[in-house]
């Protein structure tokens, strides 16, 4: 079988095609799964992607790049080479991109969850020979419960500091992690407040039609006016900034894989962490190679040496490949907080 992807140093290459995708260089033509910066790189000369994404990467890249969108399931030929974008449940617009070529077909998946999240439309698997998975959280240790009940958990802390008289810091990645969190909020419970990096990505996205619940500007917080008792979501690089005195007595918690991990939680000196990730935990991962039928996996992006192993024990083909963003135990979350 030949090697319809190949990985070079600015990224995934289709020779057939002349195209990369999700490259970390700067190429001419790039193919995207999804809009967060370590899989959408700026100052690539032309991008296409799935048409969710158009709003949130201008605001990203700038309003003036060169993008193309295609629906969902709509095929895009390139030099013969067919190409087609299908749900990956990471985030809104987040896709996975299958690739034909002589009766050969590979899946580059970018970043997955198989849970539905009920924003993001939900994985879908695409039969292939050759899968390239993502294995952010590839180790037995991380296992997801339903995200209904950590919404349980988020929604009593959030009822017990309004009780007593606190607000709430919530921190979870400005594109996709907050938009999750946000549907999952019970807004009875007092005022949601976002920082205006999410409410940047709120706007870019209700452009494109998800319905995502009322908040008001982190700037317009006032105590006297709004009393205590709010949800404040902001993104992890924003914390200890001076915009949390006002909101003090305040208690503070992250959403994140991470925190699977107590130690995680502990290193970031907050109150809480509720265990939500927007990556497929490690029997997800192993559910969604399954239903490819793949003959061959290519493992990315995470504990890459740890998962192709237990693949091959299982009876899998897989190996490695090494790409920009190759952080082991959280190092990842740098660019994209999981």
């Amino acid at each position: 079988m030949s090697h319809l992807l190949e990985f070079r140093p600015e990224g995934m290459y289709c020779a057939a095609a002349d195209v990369y995708i999700d490259p970390w260089r700067k190429v001419h033509k790039a193919l995207i799964t999804h809009a967060h910066a370590d899989h959408a790189r700026w100052g690539q000369r032309h991008y296409i992607a799935q048409e969710h994404n158009e709003h949130v990467m201008r605001a990203r890249l700038g309003k003036d790049i060169s993008l193309q969108t295609v629906a969902y399931g709509e095929a895009l030929h390139i030099n013969g080479v067919r190409f087609s974008w299908h749900p990956a449940g990471h985030i809104p617009g987040s896709a996975q991109i299958r690739v034909e070529h002589k009766g050969e077909v590979w899946v580059a998946s970018g970043d997955y969850k198989v849970e539905n999240d009920g924003l993001s439309p939900a994985f879908e698997p695409i039969a292939c020979h050759t899968f390239i998975t993502e294995c952010t959280f590839g180790m037995p240790i991380y296992r997801w419960e339903p995200q209904a009940l950590r919404f349980e958990e988020i929604n009593q802390w959030w009822t017990e500091a309004a009780a007593t008289g606190k607000n709430c810091v919530l921190f979870g990645y400005s594109l996709g992690k907050a938009q999750r969190l946000l549907s999952g909020l019970n807004p009875s419970i007092g005022p949601i407040f976002v920082h205006p990096s999410i409410a940047q990505m709120n706007d870019a996205l209700a452009a494109v039609g998800f319905q995502l619940p009322a908040t008001l500007p982190l700037s317009s917080y006032n105590r006297s006016v709004h009393g205590t008792g709010a949800m404040v979501l902001a993104p992890p690089g924003a914390a200890e900034g001076s915009w949390q005195k006002k909101l003090e007595p305040y208690t503070d918690a992250t959403a994140s894989g991470w925190v699977q991990v107590r130690g995680n939680r502990r290193r970031q000196s907050l109150d809480r962490g509720f265990v939500i990730s927007d990556h497929a935990d490690y029997p997800g991962l192993l559910q969604a190679i399954s239903a490819t039928g793949a003959e061959k996996v290519i493992c990315t992006h995470g504990f890459t040496a740890l998962f192709s192993r237990q693949l091959r024990e299982m009876g899998i083909a897989a190996q490695e490949e090494r790409t920009l963003f190759m952080g082991e135990g959280g190092a990842d979350a740098q660019e994209e907080e999981a």
